[in-house]
């Protein structure tokens, strides 16, 4: 009986001569096989489930915090402008996060993934009872910041493993149906948040949190085996002047943010920012915009706003690792077998043109000038549309690190979200003074002309992508380790 790959070579022959031919030998063959057939699909898919799940977390606990803001400073007696209250605690989390994710990423190039996963989730677990018992804006920063590196490498390190089991071809799928599962927490995060703070209290939601993330933690210690390739693990070890089996490391946390020397991953990582922007500037300001526009108060009804954004989150991020894979096979057989990393990111240019700009330019312009449930129903569905154009970019992007750096993916993919999220932090702060100067129309047009500049560079790392690489060697894979 056919295996799936044997399906998929037999849907496209050329991709398995291609594979012997570049791999150079029949032995390097048969252990870069053995590194994915390792795990049978039952055991990969259990894999993708745990790590889906852990990879959720960071999104529930910064999703549902938003709603609870205006409540939160009320209770905690905050002084001075709402806005600028609300950017700190925001602010300080996203770089938090972003730090500890590149630490967290590199350190499980060297001790493994389920190291990180022992460690981190324990702490979320203690920041989420920090900020759930916090009585001072102080007292919550601080617990928000632990939380923060609890939460951090949910993301990163989930997409190094999956990277680590899964094949050239079915990657994008895989990662697809992880970033959608794990979108589910900005779908579900602001509406649960919203709902705690109206009819209960907001603490709710964080004991929440510290409830899910001991179910989370539980399995990990339990069962969840190690995914990481023994030999790259040794590899990493020795060159950064530790033993090749046990004992302390000491890993430069700021060394992975050197792989954005390489021009085709400084490209698309500033492609994916400008696109991920636009997510924050329709959501983040979104208590302010929509609730001025259609006088809305209640927190749970703003909340349910963020799902149009969610399920178009859920239903894109799987869609385009499918599309990347399809991307990837289609031109391998097109050139007779031959890999071109870039055929990949060609799944995210209806996105990047398309669906993110003008999601984001008419969402302003109907919050602007179309009032009732009109406006409202347009809204909704340039959220929605936003949701799933966001993905389309980040998703087959996401693959694309992996692709290029597959022995250094988490912490490429660390690197990448670290700036993408520092963007972010600055960009949150700006966000609310720049609607009250120009208005929402205005800002919102902004947004979408950076995000078409974003789909120009995509559109040159497609075109220009081999040549780039020979630019910045930053030690790139070929067909023969990936």
């Amino acid at each position: 009986m056919l295996t799936e790959e044997d399906a998929l070579h037999e849907e496209t022959p050329l991709l398995a001569q291609a594979e012997a031919l570049e791999s150079g030998s029949s032995a390097t063959l048969t252990k870069h096989d053995a590194q994915y057939n390792h795990f049978t699909p039952a055991q990969k898919r259990s894999i993708v489930a745990l790590l889906s799940w852990v990879g959720l977390l960071p999104f529930l606990a910064s999703g549902s915090f938003v709603p609870s803001v205006p409540e939160i400073a009320r209770e905690l007696h905050s002084t001075g402008p709402w806005a600028a209250w609300f950017g700190r605690p925001t602010r300080e989390h996203v770089r938090a996060a972003s730090l500890a994710n590149v630490h967290a990423a590199q350190k499980s190039s060297a001790d493994g993934r389920r190291s990180i996963y022992l460690w981190s989730l324990p702490c979320l677990c203690i920041g989420s009872v920090g900020v759930a018992l916090a009585h001072s804006v102080p007292s919550l920063m601080i617990w928000r910041i632990v939380q923060a590196v609890g939460a951090s490498s949910g993301l990163s390190v989930g997409a190094g493993a999956i990277g680590d089991i899964y094949r050239l071809e079915e990657r994008g799928t895989a990662m697809g149906i992880f970033f959608g599962a794990c979108f589910v927490g900005p779908a579900i995060a602001p509406v649960a948040g919203g709902l705690a703070t109206h009819y209960a209290t907001w603490r709710a939601a964080q004991w929440a949190l510290f409830i899910m993330s001991v179910a989370a933690y539980i399995p990990i210690v339990l069962w969840l085996p190690e995914t990481l390739d023994p030999e790259t693990a040794k590899k990493k070890r020795i060159d950064a002047g530790g033993d090749a089996e046990v004992g302390f490391v000491w890993l430069n946390p700021f060394k992975s943010l050197a792989l954005l020397r390489s021009p085709n991953i400084a490209l698309t990582t500033i492609a994916g920012t400008t696109a991920l922007l636009t997510d924050y500037a329709l959501l983040i300001p979104l208590s302010y915009t929509v609730g001025k526009a259609y006088n809305i108060t209640n927190e749970a009804i703003i909340g349910m706003f963020f799902l149009a954004s969610g399920l178009g989150n859920i239903i894109g991020a799987p869609l385009a690792g499918h599309l990347a894979d399809r991307a990837v096979i289609t031109g391998r057989a097109r050139r007779g077998g031959t890999w071109v990393p870039e055929d990949r990111l060609r799944a995210t240019l209806s996105g990047a043109l398309l669906l993110v700009p003008l999601s984001t330019l008419f969402s302003g312009l109907a919050m602007a000038f179309v009032r009732g449930p009109a406006g409202i129903a347009i809204v909704v569905a340039c959220l929605f549309a936003n949701g799933v154009g966001v993905d389309v970019v980040l998703t087959p992007a996401s693959s694309y690190y992996v692709d290029i750096l597959h022995s250094r993916s988490a912490e490429v993919w660390a690197a990448s979200s670290a700036v993408r999220q520092f963007a972010v932090a600055l960009a949150t702060a700006g966000i609310l003074p720049l609607i009250n100067t120009i208005g929402v129309a205005a800002a919102d047009a902004l947004f979408a002309i950076v995000a078409w500049g974003g789909f120009v560079l995509i559109v040159v790392t497609i075109r220009y992508g081999d040549r780039m690489r020979g630019w910045v060697d930053v030690g790139y894979s070929t067909i023969a380790d990936n």
